[in-house]
């Protein structure tokens, strides 16, 4: 009996063993848990379009939406930790759920193994384009006046959009009407259509609008102005640097993949971050090289959650 399972414990070892230098052989999914149009999306494209192009098989973009970007992100948690299901997660899904989601079905840090960070994309407080306010003070100055009236967009409960204007309202000490979309894109329409008042949403969802005049940037919640938007003032130079959120991507497999399999991807990504153009597509604010790699994104998640826990937990207190 002892020899058998000694036998059937190499042979096993070996079959994982030949999977990761064989890896990938097939086609792989990579879950955004989100619609198709917001940033999560078009992020979640160019990773897939990196893999692809630097592992010789397809990975394919599988949009899974709801319950801010949780659904997607079990579904990634539960699959199988084999390399072919991958999730682009984000400050929401990997750092914030635990506070909003009480029976939210998996762990960041015990249910999924850290591939590499992508990007930390700046929040943008974008307004209606005839929204009465053009600066930060004058938003939170009629926001307070009005705030039985006024309605804020998000991609649902834990979303980036959500723990941005909730960390913006707590700082303003406003509790306006919440509404919840599908994801950033659809929240985008609302405002356009001028049946949304505001949201914040990572810089690269409202640029192509706020661009074309359709939509009004108030701030942009760093400490310095985005490159893609030099106009807009910051959170900081506006007084209220206490609304200060630069949200990280970043890919995760589901706990278990090998250690093979995650380093494989993780070459493939920053093999993919070394390339200008794909740089360019990313935008402003890319993760810097020093925090490539799985220990370092393991370490933003830890600091994330610490972080914003008590805001949050605040925030649904009150």
């Amino acid at each position: 009996m002892v020899r058998l399972m000694t036998s059937l414990a190499l042979a096993l070892l070996t079959s994982v063993g030949v999977q990761a230098q064989t890896y990938p052989s097939r086609s792989a999914a990579v879950i955004v848990p989100f619609s198709p149009g917001g940033p999560t999306d078009a992020i979640g494209r160019i990773v897939a379009d990196i893999f692809t192009r630097h592992l010789g098989q397809q990975f394919i973009v599988n949009n899974i939406g709801g319950a801010g970007g949780t659904t997607g992100a079990l579904r990634a948690a539960r699959a199988r930790a084999d390399g072919y299901t991958l999730v682009v997660g984000h400050l929401g899904t990997h750092a914030a759920a635990p506070s909003l989601y009480p029976n939210l079905g998996y762990d960041p840090v015990k249910d999924f193994e850290p591939v590499g960070l992508i990007a930390e994309q700046p929040l943008l407080l974008t307004v209606r384009k005839d929204f009465p306010a053009s600066s930060l003070k004058e938003f939170a100055t009629y926001a307070k006046a009005n705030v039985s009236k006024i309605n804020m967009g998000h991609a649902g409960i834990g979303s980036v959009s959500y723990i941005g204007c909730v960390l913006l309202n707590s700082v303003i000490g406003i509790r306006p009407i919440m509404v919840p979309f599908s994801g950033t894109a659809p929240v985008m329409k609302g405002i356009l259509a001028g049946t949304v008042d505001y949201d914040c949403d990572a810089v690269l969802g409202p640029l192509p609008h706020v661009l074309a005049g359709n939509a009004k940037a108030l701030a942009i919640a760093t400490r310095k102005r985005s490159p893609l938007l030099p106009n807009v003032p910051t959170s900081f130079e506006q007084g209220m640097p206490e609304f200060d959120c630069a949200p990280f991507y970043a890919v995760f497999a589901p706990k278990g993949t090998s250690r093979e399999i995650i380093d494989k991807l993780a070459s493939a990504l920053n093999k993919g971050l070394d390339d200008p153009a794909v740089l360019a597509g990313l935008g402003a604010n890319i993760a810097e090289p020093v925090r490539r790699g799985p220990g370092p994104l393991a370490q933003v998640v830890r600091n994330e959650m610490a972080r914003l826990t008590p805001i949050l937990n605040a925030a649904s207190a009150k």
